[in-house]
């Protein structure tokens, strides 16, 4: 049967055969409302398309899962585009491959906050954005500020999400890094699309996507990267605080960046031409280094990303969605995702006593982190006054 190629086939008999010809017979029929239950794990909706730079081939999720996925067709109409052929080769494939918003799922947790129903008792989720090869910093984090934890009185949890990287045997060898992660700690997902800055956006949206469908009731989300200091317990501080929200209302905080528009230097990691965007100007937005979101404003962004076309720069996307529902993000001077300017000479930059009481900050070294982490809780660490803190320009 064309499109079917069967792998894994763990001791299921005459009547994983069986099942798998009633598979056979159900996705030639009807491809794309598919679905595959196995050994009780869930039911995993199969996609209409694949990783746009490698070819279909079957997948297993927690070896447990067996189904293939037709790939995403180039579109070739993009190359009718004014000027498309002088575009730089990044923007080039992001425009032949916009529609693509369906990917085959390589790592899944669809039990992570205890299923659908239960996950209310999730009060803050954190989902780190991170590549293949960013095995040290995961670490680092799982043993820090991503901790999964009880914290005043309630529950973090941790999502790291993640695509693919490289070809060939070296994307075999970051995927099975992954997989090993996971299966020690339970907390990664992961998309056969490549992992790239233009495709951050992307890896939102299945985000999305998968929480409406596994934790759709989880308080407050921590959206950010995986370079980030974030002081968790100081978040969980400020959201038990807010008045009259407890996740069911609107809520995007960060560092906000207002009456910004569309880089249109070539050479820059931003640029965006016109061929993509038109407009001169952004809606207001939450820098993508770490920005703090209610479960209600994530599903309001998953539910307007539905009609919004994709956009490269994630950060701007979420304030795009967000834009489209009348609803705009709140700065907190606590959230410093460009960085910080230690107004002395003579101050060591890394002293905990400037992190101890912010929210987050962006890049930070795995080794930093790990210490900063232990400095800002050591018991007898004493802060004083100090000089006045402000972001770098």
């Amino acid at each position: 049967m064309k499109g079917l190629h069967v792998i894994h086939f763990y001791g299921v008999g005459i009547f994983g055969l069986f099942v798998v010809y009633l598979c056979k017979i159900h996705i030639n029929s009807k491809l794309d409302n598919f679905y595959v239950y196995v050994k009780g794990k869930g039911n995993i909706p199969t996609s209409s398309h694949t990783s746009r730079s490698h070819q279909t081939k079957p997948v297993t999720i927690n070896d447990s899962y067996v189904y293939s996925w037709p790939k995403c067709e180039q579109n070739t109409s993009a190359a009718n585009i004014t000027d498309f052929s002088s575009l730089p080769g990044h923007i080039q494939d992001f425009l032949y491959y916009r529609h693509c918003r369906h990917f085959p799922m390589l790592l899944d947790v669809p039990d992570k906050c205890g299923g659908a129903s239960q996950s209310a008792e999730v009060f803050l989720l954190l989902v780190i954005k991170s590549s293949p090869v960013n095995y040290d910093r995961r670490e680092v984090l799982r043993k820090t500020w991503a901790e999964e934890r009880e914290q005043n009185g309630v529950w973090i949890r941790r999502l790291f999400i993640s695509g693919t990287m490289e070809s060939g045997k070296e994307k075999q060898r970051l995927n099975k890094l992954l997989e090993l992660e996971h299966r020690e700690h339970n907390d990664i997902l992961q998309w056969d699309f490549s992992d790239s800055f233009f495709n951050l956006t992307l890896k939102q949206i299945l985000f999305l996507e998968w929480m409406e469908r596994n934790c759709p009731n989880a308080r407050f989300l921590l959206n950010g990267d995986d370079d980030v200091f974030a002081n968790t317990d100081n978040m969980i501080q400020y959201l038990q605080g807010l008045e009259d929200n407890d996740g069911s209302k609107h809520l995007y905080a960060g560092f906000v960046f207002e009456n910004t528009a569309p880089v249109r230097y070539t050479l820059s990691k931003y640029f965006v031409p016109v061929q993509v965007q038109e407009s001169e100007s952004y809606p207001p937005y939450c820098g993508g280094g770490g920005f703090l979101l209610s479960g209600y404003s994530a599903m309001v962004i998953n539910n307007m990303s539905q009609s919004i076309t994709l956009f490269p720069i994630d950060d701007v996307y979420m304030g795009m969605c967000l834009a489209k529902a009348g609803l705009g993000p709140v700065s907190h001077m606590g959230v410093k995702t460009i960085g910080l300017t230690i107004h002395s000479g003579n101050i060591d930059e890394h002293d905990p006593c400037y992190y101890k009481e912010l929210l987050l900050v962006h890049r930070f070294f795995p080794a930093h982190m790990y210490l900063m982490w232990h400095r800002i809780h050591d018991p007898s660490l004493v802060c004083g006054i100090r000089n006045v803190i402000q972001n770098k320009p």
